[in-house]
């Protein structure tokens, strides 16, 4: 059975940092794009950061780019998403997700997480 495991959440005052997880099993996704997005209460899931399968190439939100990080460990099948200077903006449900490209659209994705909560205070 494939899964996406996210873990990390939790609740961090602004201008703290988190460090998100995904760990995915079932088989490798070494040759899979994955992506993070998130989605905060009655607004709809928006792209976060995505890396390509070798981990050379990353993508951004605008909204994040210069305070998050996306990373990938391939022999740990894990991607990781630190959040620095984080904002009260911020505080959404974080989905990771595997696909064939590092893709800003969330239907690009096949596999997908359960999330995890990320609540950043004022």
């Amino acid at each position: 059975q494939v899964r996406l495991v996210e873990s990390g959440g939790g609740l961090v005052q602004a201008g703290g940092s988190l460090r998100l997880s995904c760990a995915a099993s079932g088989r490798t996704f070494s040759s899979d794009s994955m992506g993070w997005f998130r989605q905060a209460p009655g607004k709809e899931r928006e792209f976060v950061a995505a890396i390509n399968s070798g981990g050379g190439r990353t993508y951004y939100a605008d909204s994040v780019k210069g305070r998050f990080t996306i990373s990938r460990d391939n022999a740990k099948n894990t991607i990781y998403l630190q959040m620095n200077s984080l904002k009260p903006e911020d505080t959404a449900v974080y989905y990771c997700a595997a696909g064939y490209s590092p893709s800003v659209v969330a239907t690009s994705y096949y596999y997908w997480g359960q999330g995890t909560q990320v609540t950043v205070s004022s």
